[in-house]
Parts: C-alpha cells; sequence; structure tokens
C-alpha cells in the first residue's frame, strides 16, 4: 500500500511538471516547432489578406531573407495572379469560418515550375469569438511522398490519377495501374488520404476545373468537360460542395 501512495505521489508531480511546461511553451516555441518539419510551409495572414508571419522554408520558397521582406504583403505580391486569386478567394472561405484539410491543390516550386501540394487552412479567432485572421501550411505532394511512407502506399494510384484525370477512367483503371483489387486500392486510400478514390479523382478534377476557370475565358460547359466531367450538372454541383460557390460565381469573383 505506501508503494502505491507513492507512485501516486511521483505521477502526480509528473503531471503538475507538465502542466508547467505547457504554461510557458509560448507561441515562439510553437513557431520555432514548424521550423522542424521538413518542406512544411507555414504562414498566418490577418483579415486583410495579408502576411504576417511566414516560417523559414515559407520565406525560403518566396525568395525572402526575412520576415520583415514578408509583413504586410499578400498573395498577390508573391503569387502569379491566376494563382493569387485562388488564394484569395481561400481566404475569403476561411474567414466565413471554414476550414481546408488536406486538399491537394496547384502552386508554384521554388524554381517557378507548377507543382501539386497538399494544404489546410484555418480561421483565427480572439477571446471574443470573432474571426481576425487565418493561417495555413502546405508541403509538396512529391517531398511528402518521398518522406512518408504513408504517401509512398498510394504514390502510383495517385500519380495514375493526376496524369489520366481528363480521361474517363474508373476506380478498375486506377486499381489496374497499382496492381491492386479495388477493395485494397480503397482501404489503402481511407487509411493514407482519409478519402475514397473516387472522391480524390473528382477533388484533381474540381481542382483543375478552378485553374481553367481562372486562367481562360473558355466557356464552362468547356471548362466541365477538359477536368474530366461528362456531366454539366454534377460538376456544378460538385464545384459548390468544394469551393463554396457555383463555377459562375466563382469565375465572377475572380475578375473583380
Amino acid at each position: 500500500m505506501r508503494r502505491c501512495v507513492g507512485e501516486r505521489r511521483a505521477t502526480a508531480g509528473t503531471g503538475k511538471g507538465m502542466i508547467d511546461l505547457l504554461h510557458y511553451l509560448h507561441k515562439h516555441h510553437i513557431l520555432a516547432m514548424l521550423d522542424l518539419v521538413p518542406d512544411l510551409l507555414f504562414w498566418v495572414k490577418n483579415d486583410r489578406g495579408q502576411f504576417i508571419y511566414g516560417n523559414h522554408a515559407f520565406l525560403e520558397h518566396q525568395g525572402m531573407s526575412s520576415l520583415s521582406d514578408l509583413k504586410g504583403k499578400t498573395d498577390f505580391d508573391c503569387s502569379p495572379r491566376h494563382l493569387a486569386k485562388q488564394y484569395a478567394h481561400d481566404d475569403h472561405y476561411v474567414l466565413q469560418g471554414n476550414e481546408i484539410t488536406n486538399r491537394l491543390e496547384m502552386n508554384t516550386t521554388e524554381s517557378g515550375d507548377t507543382a501539386w501540394y497538399s494544404t489546410s487552412k484555418r480561421p483565427i479567432t480572439d477571446e471574443a469569438g470573432a474571426i481576425v485572421g487565418s493561417y495555413g501550411m502546405t508541403r509538396h505532394f512529391e517531398k511528402l511522398a518521398c518522406a512518408s511512407s504513408d504517401i509512398e502506399a498510394v504514390r502510383v494510384p495517385v500519380e495514375y490519377i493526376r496524369s489520366n484525370f481528363a480521361r474517363d477512367i474508373t476506380v478498375g483503371d486506377i486499381a489496374d495501374a497499382a496492381h491492386l483489387s479495388i477493395s485494397a486500392l480503397e482501404r489503402r486510400f481511407k487509411k493514407y488520404l482519409n478519402k475514397t478514390p473516387r472522391r480524390f479523382l473528382v477533388e484533381i478534377r474540381l481542382e483543375q476545373a478552378r485553374r481553367l476557370l481562372v486562367e481562360s475565358d473558355a466557356p464552362i460547359a468547356n471548362v466541365a468537360f477538359d477536368a474530366g466531367f461528362s456531366d454539366h450538372s454534377y460538376f456544378s454541383q460538385q464545384f459548390r460542395r468544394f469551393f463554396g460557390l457555383l463555377p459562375s460565381e466563382f469565375r465572377h469573383s475572380t475578375q473583380t
């Protein structure tokens, strides 16, 4: 019995120590931690879309040497206009209280090429619960695949989808390309990407459609077809579900 009391005391002491440590874990400690994650780009913006913070990897990605170079700038100062419009639309969506989680989207690399990134964004609230800004993080998908066995497990089917999304492909085609059964493919996607192969394919097509809506003046029906959607009404329904606006509304929002 005496030994049990001693164990409880030790546990209580350890718990108190943990609480004290968390009390001293200030924001600069947390921000410093983000520089320890390889290839993680992290930023904070105010409610006007101006950057107020970026980690070292983000500054390097933007070709900047210090945080002072970034502060006060917007995506229109740092990215190609068609991408900046997409990011500004995302900011508006997040500032309304919505969240974006592990979405594949197009971004530029440090060399200026275009590549796929996995991105998450969240609103920031003050003590009264009012939304005052947003933060986000993104990782280059190929680099993430190299660093993570989780992503590596779905790399082949993901590459197949990325290369063939504009075609009329099926889940069976994706499974065949990965030399997996459909059930095994479904399990891997649910385990490692938290979505089905079909959902992933739709999201890739939607991201392509969003890019075309910004970069081109093509009719929306043509955009849908070029992105891999054969049914225009289904395309509009999915686009609104994913981005919060109809394709026509989104195009209008990026032109104003």
